[in-house]
């Protein structure tokens, strides 16, 4: 007989497994994981069998960059300034999360250093839980009473503040922060592994390393009759289209087109919609079969 338990860290090919009982195992995977093109994951939850993860149990998802399983909420944490927001790579992230059942929840950070409020309303106005973050002056409870109980992971460019408004959430665990480069206009990858901490309250958060643009494709692709339930707001308008198989993007009688003109749906969203949807098209098959067999 083994012991169960979820992976809170992953690092250099070790997993560290925290028990029912409290204890913290360190532990490789089993060799059978590689031949089959799988691997443990923070977050999962693991049967450990002589200091081995001998069994992974069944994923409600999954999310190969950052490398986690098993999420309730992520947190995707956006700078106000340095770096600027970015409405595609933001809404980018937004559909993977969508895709796979994970709760999207925006956080802005450096409210000192700039207004994100027009951009913090299309949020809003498309149906997402906002929060701001200025380290020394934020009442966090907010935040905090929406990671309760759950699983999140931080997730936001380099240099973003994602180490900051940790620190500010969790007093003491002390995570190294990095300034941004002036020239590059980017962050250096201050944490370089997928790590779960405890909040006072009671939930559980991953920090993850930041990414840059180059590397959003690892978060996940979404066919193109997929992405439309990936963007929440248009699901009240999807239903009025004229034709079944309509793209909502020059169609007449498209209902997402008509909320679009009366200003119900932002002008940004529908624009990264679109984009995403010419990207969807252009994808030759063979990589949306990689991305099946991920």
């Amino acid at each position: 007989m083994g012991t169960t338990g979820m992976i809170r860290k992953a690092l250099s090919g070790f997993y560290y497994v925290l028990t029912g009982e409290g204890a913290l195992l360190e532990c490789k995977a089993k060799g059978i994981f590689r031949k089959e093109g799988r691997s443990p994951l923070v977050g999962d939850r693991v049967l450990v069998e002589n200091g081995v993860v001998a069994e992974i149990f069944p994923r409600k998802n999954e999310i190969l960059r950052p490398p986690a399983a098993n999420l309730d909420l992520a947190v995707l944490v956006v700078s106000a300034i340095q770096p600027a927001p970015n409405a595609l790579i933001l809404d980018k992230l937004i559909a993977v999360c969508e895709s796979k059942r994970i709760e999207p929840v925006l956080v802005f950070t450096k409210g000192d250093l700039a207004d994100s409020g027009a951009i913090q309303a299309v949020y809003r106005g498309a149906g997402f839980r906002v929060f701001t973050s200025v380290p020394g002056q934020t009442d966090y409870s907010g935040l905090l009473s929406c990671l309760c109980g759950r699983l999140s992971i931080f997730i936001g460019n380099s240099g973003v503040g994602k180490s900051t408004l940790m620190n500010a959430l969790i007093p003491g665990i002390g995570l190294e922060t990095g300034a941004v480069s002036d020239k590059l206009g980017r962050g250096r990858h201050t944490t370089r592994h997928v790590e779960i901490y405890e909040l006072p309250n009671g939930g559980l958060v991953a920090d993850s390393p930041g990414f840059s643009t180059v590397e959003l494709d690892k978060y996940g692709r979404i066919r193109k009759e997929e992405l439309a339930d990936c963007f929440r707001e248009f699901g009240e308008y999807t239903g009025s289209c004229r034709f079944p198989d309509c793209s909502h993007r020059v169609e007449k009688g498209c209902g997402v087109l008509a909320a679009l003109a009366e200003g119900k749906i932002s002008h940004s969203r529908h624009e990264s919609y679109c984009a995403m949807y010419e990207d969807a098209m252009q994808t030759p098959d063979w990589e949306w079969k990689e991305e099946k067999q991920r």
